[in-house]
């Protein structure tokens, strides 16, 4: 089950491990960001754009995985304009739950069923009855497509373009389709995420622009074909108009 638990934690060891980070060249930038701490908390360095030039320009960098990617997360996000703290721990806390091993593929760490399609999850909620996965199902789904186009969205095109595979619309059609479902059930309410998942719903198209641009730049870059990147986005923006 993927919750938006990093922030959470978050301690004075990372908050200090960010203010060195930020004065390890520059002293006077160290007392700064020690005094913007204490006056604004950790998230007063996770916000400021210098942590993310400095967490990628910086050849050795000590920080946690889990301080890594909200960071990386986060800064893509609002370079979209989209600034809510809740989605970003959500989104970062999906990235590191799928890049484990085949996780992306199931609904829940403990499961052993793999869903490659989302047809096949679609027909498995169908057939759910226990209210655990009456929630799963829906929100991998939901995570499911959020991750393949905003991670791999050349893979998804290309796919498209060669076995006449889903177009873009079609994912974000049903991974929207998917968060708004598991919202609605008794467990996401139980969990306090149900408000959450609905604003994640309603931001797909957004959030999967930031998770291209973090794609682009950390995951693949160098890699990609900015021709393709430039028609994707087209084709994304032509979509959230009702074009196409």
């Amino acid at each position: 089950m993927i919750l938006p638990r990093i922030r959470a934690s978050f301690d004075r060891s990372d908050a200090m491990a960010l203010v060195e980070l930020l004065g390890r060249s520059d002293p006077a930038l160290r007392d700064s960001a020690l005094a913007r701490l204490d006056e604004g908390g950790i998230d007063a360095l996770l916000d400021d754009p210098r942590t993310a030039v400095a967490l990628l320009g910086e050849p050795r960098v000590s920080l946690r995985p889990q301080l890594i990617f909200y960071v990386l997360v986060r800064h893509a996000m609002l370079e979209g304009g989209v600034d809510d703290r809740p989605t970003a721990d959500y989104l970062a806390s999906l990235l590191l739950a799928f890049g484990f091993e085949n996780r992306a593929w199931r609904i829940s760490d403990d499961a052993r069923e793999e869903f490659h399609y989302l047809v096949d999850l679609v027909a498995r909620m169908g057939e759910a009855t226990d209210g655990r996965d009456a929630f799963l199902l829906p929100a991998h789904m939901g995570n499911y497509a959020l991750w393949l186009t905003g991670m791999f969205p050349d893979f998804v095109e290309s796919r498209r373009q060669r076995r006449g595979a889903p177009s873009y619309r079609y994912y974000e059609s049903m991974g929207s389709a998917g968060f708004r479902s598991a919202a609605a059930t008794p467990l996401a309410a139980k969990l306090g995420i149900d408000g959450l998942l609905r604003e994640v719903a309603a931001s797909f198209g957004r959030l999967r622009m930031a998770l291209n641009r973090l794609s682009d730049r950390h995951l693949w870059r160098g890699a990609g074909d900015p021709v393709s990147q430039l028609l994707r986005e087209m084709q994304w923006r032509g979509a959230e108009l009702g074009e196409g």
